[in-house]
């Protein structure tokens, strides 16, 4: 199957990739779209990992009131440069990530960030649920971390599913940014104000 332009441009506009990586993904994968745009997150998130060493001295701080003027967020990311931190295509990363943070409202940044009491606590309270069970201890163990897992999926901004593409996490979502942009990045803080 011959990769066309119509094609390339799809792909461009589904993903954010340059036009030579679409074209080889599309090869790649055959012509498959879906195939292709997989392809092309799996390098973002491989060349997202080699960035991750690079210091972070420069950013922006974001804000982001929804219309009714009565909720909104900031975000605190980083990023290498001031160069990247003028760019428009991060400006509209990071406003993205604080329409996020609004329509979510996260907790924690990150698993590391949970309070010890505040796990134990979960974790008391999901024994509680699993009380009349007669399971043995370790398949208890094991359903009590899948529970853990679904709440930090729910309460960690970087766990939580993207709301503008439910497919990645934003830990994903940042990652193929580091890919597009060539430039590693981190949240580093963010808050959410609503009356």
């Amino acid at each position: 199957m011959g990769i066309d332009a119509k094609m390339v441009a799809e792909l461009r506009a589904q993903t954010g990739a340059g036009m030579m990586n679409a074209k080889q993904a599309l090869e790649e994968s055959g012509g498959d779209l879906t195939k292709a745009a997989e392809i092309l997150r799996e390098k973002g998130i491989a060349k997202a990992a080699k960035k991750a060493d690079r210091e972070t001295n420069e950013g922006r701080v974001h804000a982001y009131i929804h219309s009714n003027g009565k909720l909104g967020a900031m975000v605190e990311v980083l990023c290498e440069t001031d160069f990247v931190a003028r760019n428009e295509a991060f400006i509209a990363f990071c406003h993205d990530l604080a329409m996020h943070v609004s329509a979510t409202e996260p907790l924690y940044l990150t698993r590391e960030d949970v309070p010890e009491e505040v796990l134990s606590k979960e974790k008391e309270m999901f024994l509680k649920e699993m009380e009349g069970e007669s399971k043995p201890a370790d398949v208890l163990e094991k359903i009590i971390e899948g529970k853990l897992n679904k709440w930090f999926s729910e309460v960690v901004l970087m766990e939580q599913r993207y709301v503008k593409d439910e497919d990645q996490t934003i830990e994903e979502f940042v990652k193929s940014k580091i890919s597009s942009l060539g430039e590693n990045m981190q949240v580093r803080g963010f808050k959410r104000f609503s009356i």
